[in-house]
């Protein structure tokens, strides 16, 4: 990893979020967080600090174009630039069957989903591209390349941000930025304990695995880490599973 890269993290206080700003912060990189709970992340923020990294928390949510806007600009004022933008904001949205979704749950799972990591993307793009460098991984899903029943707005919502990760790879290819995805299987989290809702679905979803078990946030992470890289330096516009074999067969 280049020497203390500016990355910035939208969905940063839980989860896959909250172990990848732990993992780039121990690794010495400068860190902006954001997320819509301000006690919880001046708390991480205080936390990255004391693992020796320069961070800061910044309040946004992602579904409001002008938060996003002034999340990236104050960033880029704090820092001069961004290195790398991981987008992990998201929602499981409300599971069950298509007869019982409803444009208000469609609304407020796109909203995030879809509508985020695309502002997400434009604006940190319109700092990246003039650098002439940058990397930016998006949070998808094994739903994003599969269906799944009783979470169809979920799994089209990942759909999404994987053509979105594709097409502004392509773009943003000529100035020397990459875009990538990382598509976790099922990892311990509580968007998993929501989503799954009860100890037996989740213990069947995880039987599914072929290595036995749930991912851990540290796990995803390390492929973020790895992903946002310049060891990744050739890679762009790829959909990156880590899954535990879940995708396989």
């Amino acid at each position: 990893m280049m020497s203390h890269p500016v990355v910035l993290i939208t969905g940063g206080l839980t989860g896959i979020g909250r172990a990848t700003a732990l993992a780039f912060a121990r690794e010495g990189a400068r860190v902006v967080v954001s997320g819509r709970r301000n006690d919880a992340g001046m708390a991480l923020a205080v936390e990255l600090r004391a693992l020796g990294a320069e961070a800061e928390f910044v309040g946004a949510d992602v579904r409001r174009e002008s938060e996003v806007q002034a999340l990236v600009e104050r960033t880029v004022k704090q820092f001069g630039h961004i290195d790398i933008a991981v987008n992990n904001a998201g929602t499981e949205g409300m599971p069950g069957p298509v007869t019982d979704q409803s444009a208000e749950s469609y609304t407020a799972t796109f909203d995030t989903n879809v509508l985020g990591v695309l502002l997400s993307m434009k604006h940190e793009l319109r700092v990246m591209q003039p650098q002439g460098s940058g990397s930016i991984v998006n949070i998808s899903s094994t739903m994003g390349s599969r269906g799944a029943p009783n979470a169809s707005l979920y799994t089209a919502s990942k759909h999404a941000v994987e053509g979105l990760t594709k097409s502004a790879a392509l773009e943003a290819a000529a100035f020397g930025v990459r875009v990538n995805a990382i598509a976790p299987g099922p990892v311990e989290t509580a968007m998993l304990d929501r989503f799954t809702g009860s100890a037996e679905r989740k213990a069947g979803m995880v039987a599914g695995i072929p290595l036995k078990r749930a991912g851990k946030p540290d796990e995803l992470a390390d492929a973020i880490l790895f992903v946002a890289s310049d060891k990744a330096s050739f890679i762009t516009g790829q959909i990156i599973s880590v899954n535990g074999g879940r995708t396989a067969a």
